[in-house]
């Protein structure tokens, strides 16, 4: 019988238990206190570095809880205002404060005398922070939040009326499965006209997001906006040569089985030619797969996926579940896409997600979940900063908890549907792949071009897309594939954010291979990894997991190979 989770609490040493942080008069003077502290000795600096880590957490956590709140509901007033008051009214006195505190712990003569490699990371971090903090960027970055929150305000507010019922762009997905053709040329041609609605309003955002993260690298003293992007992004264990050789190995590599498949799904639908609205649709005719009816039948059988992969996962997951800290699924006003983020003071992971009842959902929780293990297996960690991983790390959590998962979808499926759902996986992954470098290379066009006309930009983009998305014909509406990066929120929110994905899936994928022979070594070492966190360099993070940081053509071909072998013993 599996024994239930009780995470520990750490209650605070630094503030009361019960503090209020909601106004700047209650966060202020917790911050002087910290700046004001005489430090003496090493240990001294280590208490105030953990007492410093105490307050960010709990001042984090309000501002995460706003966060939170408006995104469930980007349509109520008293959420949005809330959230926009933290943005303008908090956040901005709160970034002097930060760097004021990083100075003082970098300044201090006793910092050498700590242990080196405790505070390697640490220290590298916190020197390049204080190196990109201009306090002249603080209204842009206010200005540049505010606009984010638009942009996932426009996207929450998008619907459509088909067939005589409204729904929201992801609650169309579902009609994409359907085996009828006109049915699915109907759902997807809504869902893009009305997207295309609010193309000038969302180039118009992405137009003034580019001018403030140029204007913003300019103060930092930077010429280009993509090198203080990187430094921003703290990529010290790669750079802008290994990312293009990244997107070089994904074309000569993936691409060319991802046309294969392509070709295959043509054929076994007995098309000329492979529309945007054949994708998803089974290639055989079948109906689509529907693993669950509600967000609770959803949560409850992951919840036993979890626990076949590793008891204590699984009880983990049940916490999460019976403690709300889970909201599924999909309605009108909910910002798109979906996360998990950590309530910092708490040191408890949300989950929030857009389920419709399609495959893609199961996939969408069991990704996230692995995101909610890894801050739960760093909990434990005394110095806040080292909680929370580099994405590229963070994202071998998720997604090896996808691959993991594979081989206990019975829970939702026939063993024939299961082995449907594992091929989609991994076609997923032979698909997503050249996306990733579609967008990694696109977010590099725009900011090596930062003076671009909007028709430029276009085309740019259709050019990527002909590069790395295989046979796809958008005949009829060209307007619609130019402007298909809108959808991709992570090039309006965070720049430069999204090949942290290939590099992930591709330590993920080392993870399913030792899974294949030795599934519990497999998984143990997988946690191991996700219990230091972020306390050490990213190549050691993987290694510590048991699998390689490299990301060149040695790692991928084999990789692929053993994708594409799988993919053959699999039933169409």
């Amino acid at each position: 019988m599996t024994v239930a989770y009780q995470p520990e609490s750490y209650p605070h040493r630094f503030l009361p238990d019960q503090v209020e942080l909601k106004r700047w008069d209650q966060i202020e003077p917790w911050y002087l206190r910290l700046l004001q502290r005489p430090i003496h000795s090493p240990a001294e600096l280590e208490a105030w570095l953990e007492d410093q880590g105490e307050l960010a957490a709990a001042v984090s956590q309000e501002g995460t809880e706003r966060y939170i709140a408006m995104t469930c509901q980007t349509d109520d007033p008293a959420r949005e205002a809330a959230y926009l008051e933290w943005v303008r009214e908090i956040e901005p006195k709160l970034k002097p404060l930060q760097n004021a505190l990083r100075e003082k712990y970098l300044d201090n003569p006793y910092r050498a005398a700590l242990p080196p490699q405790r505070y390697q990371v640490l220290d590298r971090q916190w020197e390049n922070r204080r190196a990109l903090y201009r306090e002249a960027n603080i209204p842009r970055e206010t200005e540049l939040a505010e606009l984010e929150q638009k942009y996932q305000k426009t996207i929450g507010a998008m619907t459509v009326t088909f067939r005589g019922q409204e729904y929201t762009p992801a609650q169309m997905a579902r009609f994409l499965e359907e085996p009828d053709r006109n049915t699915r040329q109907e759902a997807w041609t809504l869902v893009a006209h009305r997207r295309l609605q609010d193309r000038d309003l969302l180039d118009e955002l992405f137009d003034r997001m580019i001018a403030l993260r140029v204007a913003i690298a300019s103060e930092a003293g930077f010429d280009r906006y993509t090198a203080f992007a990187y430094r921003q992004r703290e990529r010290f264990d790669y750079g802008e040569a290994q990312t293009q050789a990244f997107r070089d190995a994904i074309e000569r590599h993936v691409v060319p089985l991802a046309i294969n498949l392509q070709q295959e799904r043509r054929e076994r639908l007995g098309l000329d030619s492979l529309r945007p609205w054949d994708l998803a649709v089974d290639p055989l005719g079948r109906e689509p797969l529907r693993p669950f009816q509600t967000a609770a039948e959803l949560a409850q059988k992951t919840q036993r996926i979890f626990a076949a992969i590793d008891p204590e996962l699984g009880s983990q997951f049940a916490y999460l579940y019976d403690h709300q800290l889970l909201d599924l699924e999909n309605r009108k006003g909910k910002a798109p896409g979906g996360y998990q983020t950590t309530l910092e003071n708490d040191r408890l992971p949300f989950i929030f997600m857009n389920a419709v009842g399609v495959d893609g959902d199961l996939r969408t929780l069991l990704h996230e979940g692995g995101h909610a293990f890894h801050a739960l297996a760093c909990r434990g960690e005394p110095l806040a900063a080292y909680r929370d991983p580099p994405i590229e790390f963070c994202e071998v959590a998720s997604m090896s908890m996808e691959l993991l998962a594979a081989r206990h979808l019975m829970e939702f499926y026939s063993p024939q549907d299961a082995d449907r759902s594992r091929r989609q996986l991994l076609e997923g992954i032979v698909a997503i792949l050249p996306w990733i470098a579609t967008v990694d290379a696109f977010q590099h066009w725009v900011y090596d071009h930062p003076h671009h006309t909007r028709e430029e930009r276009q085309a740019a983009w259709v050019s990527l897309l002909n590069r790395f998305g295989g046979i796809v014909d958008w005949s009829g509406y060209e307007d619609a594939q130019a402007h298909s990066w809108h959808r991709q929120l992570h090039i309006f929110l965070y720049p430069f954010y999204y090949i942290e994905y290939g590099i992930a899936q591709l330590g993920a994928l080392q993870v399913w291979q030792a899974a294949r022979t030795n599934p519990a070594e497999a998984v143990a070492a997988y946690r191991r990894g996700l219990a230091l966190g972020g306390s050490r360099p990213l190549p050691e993070l993987f290694a510590a997991a048991g699998i390689r940081f490299d990301f060149s053509p040695a790692t991928i071909a084999p990789l692929i190979d053993a994708i594409q072998a799988e993919l053959a013993s699999l039933a169409p």
